[in-house]
């Protein structure tokens, strides 16, 4: 099973629009790098650990993106794409460390190598840098967009914590989740482009819609590679989500259509975590068409983010944006 049909792939298209924010992104790299550095050894080590992992930078390719597409010609988005991907890389450092992570891109976690105070550490030092080049914009609207940002992200994080183990976890408490986690830091990325841009607000609103729903495409996506890929493809170890207690999407769909004692293993799996009896779960979230469904919601939200695009004035920046909702609910990592 592939999240998308195979005929409407193309994975020439994603090449296309690193190619387009290349330069930015080089600068954005560049700066990521500089204000990495630390007098702390330990935090440089960790650091450059976190670089080297790789990763596709796709929160700051979308702020340089939607600046772009919003016709911005100027010198911040390249500080707002080093702001939003140290926000993001300082949440994975605290979720490795909350989910017990091992594995992450196929290489070591940090917590794995360094243990769990140092990379909670890094993390916080991570946000605190983020704050630093976010007040040398001296925007206060901007400020504003990513400290409420930051915070609903840590929310989300609390969210996702109390509904670890617990088998009762609804459709809406699961995107609540999401919204928090990972939607949200998605649609500031995009919303500055537009404000930078100085775009009209039902614009920049259009951007930021576009920002949310492609967020929600993604993670769905995300959770549902947990039952089809592997280690080698997505960096993870399949069932990771299963073996947390995370009760994620494809759970939730086949809960609702499980025999009682399907119903049974998956409420003992996600109360318990642990990995028992994996192969017999996982046949029994594809059997119950929990796959195909979770494919059509991220199919769903991935649609609802091209639309909000419309929009934007036309422009190679607009096609680019329109491609990622193709690749959100498309990629095998």
């Amino acid at each position: 099973m592939t999240l998308m049909p195979a005929a409407a792939s193309r994975p020439a298209d994603f090449a296309h629009v690193r190619d387009l924010a290349a330069a930015d992104m080089q600068r954005v790299d560049a700066l990521i790098r500089q204000r990495l550095s630390s007098h702390v050894v330990l935090i440089n080590q960790i650091a450059d650990h976190i670089i080297a992992s790789g990763g596709k930078r796709l929160r700051p390719m979308l702020h340089v993106l939607a600046a772009g597409a919003a016709g911005y010609t100027g010198e911040q988005q390249i500080k707002l794409a080093a702001v939003i991907e140290f926000i993001h890389t300082s949440t994975l450092l605290h979720d490795d460390v909350v989910d017990e992570s091992d594995l992450r891109r196929g290489r070591k976690t940090a917590n794995a190598l360094w243990g769990n105070a140092a990379s909670v550490l890094v993390g916080d030092f991570l946000y605190s840098r983020s704050f630093q080049l976010m007040v040398e914009l001296d925007d206060m609207r901007i400020m504003r967009i990513l400290a409420d940002t930051t915070n609903t992200i840590a929310e989300g994080e609390v969210l996702q914590l109390l509904n670890i183990g617990n088998a009762d976890v609804g459709e809406a408490a699961y995107l609540a989740v999401i919204e928090r986690k990972t939607a949200v830091l998605f649609a500031a990325a995009t919303e500055l482009g537009g404000i930078l841009g100085g775009l009209p607000e039902t614009q920049v609103a259009a951007l930021r819609r576009y920002g949310m729903e492609l967020g929600y495409a993604f993670q769905i996506a995300d959770d549902l590679l947990d039952y089809l890929s592997d280690a080698g493809t997505l960096g993870k170890n399949i069932g990771d989500d299963l073996a947390e207690g995370k009760p994620t999407l494809p759970l939730i769909y086949a809960l609702e259509k499980a025999n009682p004692e399907q119903a049974q293993s998956l409420r003992h799996a996600i109360e318990h975590g642990g990995l028992d009896s994996l192969d017999r779960i996982i046949a029994s979230i594809r059997d119950s068409g929990a796959l195909e469904r979770t494919r059509d919601r991220a199919l769903l939200h991935a649609q609802a983010a091209r639309e909000a695009l419309s929009a934007l004035p036309a422009s190679a920046y607009r096609d680019a944006l329109a491609t990622l909702t193709d690749y959100s609910v498309q990629r095998t990592f």
